[in-house]
């Protein structure tokens, strides 16, 4: 086990100070990182792509300065310094655009990324709750969930120093819904209207069905956390220069925000990405957190690759990492750095998704659950997470598969012993074999291959190439198969076409990841893995990619967002996982982090670790309630 304070005696044992008070240069745009699927912007680079050591920065350039030549340098001790987060040069600060490729501060999610514009509520994924940020409470108007009524927080206002009202929170909401971003094309879905009852009290009404329900309140719910709230004065300035043109607007580049978070823009350009912090910030306000945090710069050098950034990170260039780090526990076993993980021992992050292999069922042979249910049963997972993984997840014997993640509060929710009996922990060769052979699915020609209805049982697998970690995975899944007589054949095209060919079901087998923590899970990943909801869509970028279709699961999950009564749901979950462990449409290969968490203490200390008694999570000190580590840290003395 690794010791914080055995790391920063090691720190000054090994490593001079004065060499690392610098980020070095960063370099062009780099590929998605194999743990990302089409809905997030986290996307890193392969880990296997050429290492590239920055060049060290001149050491004057730790000056700080705001003249115009030189506001990319900032003092380090007053910088934290990010890397796996910002991949290539900012195009606008737009919420509504669908083209920013600027996650450090667009970045509207289930844990929204609040540095430079807030959201109603901050979601945690340790406890699956909501925690007041520009609102301070939220209550349902009655019991069937018509309608919801939001406080806001009467401290909070605008950068300008102007009041943040009820009155921007509805035209925020009017605005997307006019000019159709993103969040704007999907929450009408369930919600009817916003509106400002009075400056600290916003009224929201939900859609009903024809019998009078609503739509679906855990949609609603997660409003609350995702939709950034934008000053009206702003979006009026920003519609009459546009000349409220739908296009126009999303185009926008927005570089004269205003904004209510922490921070605000401060320099950008293809090598760097800085914000400064807002002196006037509202949340230092006693009604939120107390004080400003702690760094007065947040930057990102725009490294080429994986290899680059953790070349930064073992200098102590990069304070906070959010990168696959194979073999994570070398860097302080074996090269002492201080350099710090979430948990102390494997699986060194708190896993919150499921990459998972998704068999279409539309194909002959997979059609067959048998045949499904035995790739699954054979394919090898202690040798995906030790080999694919190096240990970074639990084994599917410390955490049985279901389609909950492996957190206390979504293993909670279904009933583990009523699905015991279904479980497989992987590599059961005989097993499989012989839940094809009971079938009749077998071999008749001898060549090695079982056939079905006289069609061998071919397939092919496929993720993108450069994912290395999947990659290897389904390489596993392979080798396994082979085992029980079915010829699997993995297939690496690039990421638009395999994007292209899972979205339009033009794959055997493929893999990807489902959502993780979100105020709508589980129920939101069980949508994925079991509605056939998503199997209708022409284009499918948004779950079941397997194209499943079971009428009692679509039933079941219909019921849960309307279900207040604990033992009901747990009723529900419990079944809904009876029925993905026996037709097994997909299976997962491995748990993951939803953001890698890797902290490098040589110059500020104070992060979340798991059992700290904080209940920060460990989401890179910049999502959701993660935010609330930028308080915390302190610089190391």
């Amino acid at each position: 086990m690794k010791l914080r304070s055995k790391r920063l005696v090691a720190l000054f044992a090994t490593l001079a100070m004065t060499a690392s008070l610098l980020a070095g240069c960063g370099g062009s745009p780099a590929p998605a990182e194999s743990d990302s699927s089409a809905a997030t912007e986290e996307a890193a680079p392969a880990e296997d792509a050429a290492a590239e050591e920055a060049p060290a920065e001149d050491e004057a350039a730790a000056e700080d300065t705001t003249s115009a030549g030189d506001t990319n340098s900032t003092p380090r001790e007053e910088t934290l310094y990010f890397a796996g987060q910002q991949w290539g040069t900012i195009n606008d600060w737009n919420p509504f655009s669908t083209n920013s490729n600027n996650p450090m501060c667009v970045q509207q999610k289930d844990s929204s990324r609040t540095l430079i514009y807030e959201t109603l509520f901050m979601f945690n994924m340790l406890d699956g709750q909501l925690y007041p940020l520009l609102a301070t409470e939220w209550s349902w108007d009655d019991e069937a969930m018509t309608g919801m009524t939001v406080k806001m927080n009467p401290d909070a206002h605008w950068s300008d120093g102007t009041p943040l009202t009820a009155n921007d929170v509805a035209y925020t909401w009017d605005a997307n819904v006019k000019y159709e971003s993103s969040l704007g094309m999907d929450f009408p879905n369930y919600v009817e209207s916003i509106t400002a009852v009075d400056d600290t009290t916003v009224s929201i009404k939900c859609k009903l069905d024809d019998a009078g329900n609503p739509t679906n309140p855990l949609k609603v719910q997660q409003l609350l956390q995702q939709m950034y709230v934008m000053q009206q004065a702003y979006l009026e300035t920003v519609e009459a220069r546009n000349n409220s043109d739908k296009e126009a607007m999303k185009l926008d580049k927005m570089d004269d925000l205003i904004a209510s978070g922490p921070y605000m823009p401060f320099f950008d350009d293809d090598q760097k990405v800085v914000f400064i912090r807002d002196e006037n910030y509202w949340g230092q306000a006693a009604s939120m957190w107390g004080k400003l945090p702690a760094p007065k710069y947040i930057a990102h050098v725009i490294y080429a690759d994986n290899n680059a950034g953790q070349v930064a990170l073992e200098a102590g260039d990069v304070d906070v990492c959010q990168q696959f780090t194979t073999d994570v526990q070398k860097l302080w076993e074996e090269k002492n750095l201080p350099i710090t993980t979430y948990i102390d021992e494997p699986p060194y992050g708190q896993c919150a998704t499921m990459p998972s292999c998704w068999m279409n069922v539309e194909k002959p042979g997979l059609d067959q659950p048998e045949v499904r249910k035995a790739i699954a049963m054979a394919t090898d997972y202690d040798q995906i997470i030790a080999s694919a993984m190096s240990n970074q997840s639990p084994t599917f014997t410390q955490v049985p598969r279901s389609t909950m993640n492996p957190t206390d509060g979504e293993q909670a929710l279904y009933d583990h012993d009523a699905v015991k009996d279904l479980q497989f922990a992987g590599n059961d060769i005989e097993g499989a074999n012989a839940l094809l052979d009971e079938a009749g699915i077998v071999d008749s020609d001898g060549d090695g291959i079982r056939e079905y209805n006289g069609t061998p049982l071919s397939f092919k697998a496929e993720c993108p190439d450069g994912w290395t970690d999947w990659m290897a995975s389904l390489e596993i899944v392979a080798s396994s198969a082979k085992q029980i007589g079915i010829d699997i054949q993995t297939f690496f095209p690039d990421t638009n076409t395999f994007y292209d060919d899972i979205t339009t079901g033009n794959f055997e087998i493929c893999m990807n990841s489902p959502s993780g923590s979100s105020i709508t899970n589980p129920w939101g990943r069980c949508m994925q893995f079991l509605s056939s909801q998503y199997a209708d869509l022409e284009v499918n970028w948004s779950g079941n990619w397997s194209q499943y279709r079971n009428a009692e699961a679509d039933e079941i999950l219909a019921k849960i967002p309307l279900e207040t009564d604990e033992a009901t749901l747990k009723e529900y979950y419990t079944r809904l996982n009876e029925i993905y462990l026996t037709d097994v449409p997909s299976f997962a290969l491995m748990y993951r982090p939803e953001l890698f968490y890797i902290v490098n203490e040589s110059v500020w200390t104070g992060y979340p670790m798991k059992d700290d008694g904080s209940n920060i999570p460990p989401t890179d000190c910049t999502d959701g309630y993660g935010i609330a580590a930028l308080y915390n840290l302190t610089l190391v003395e």
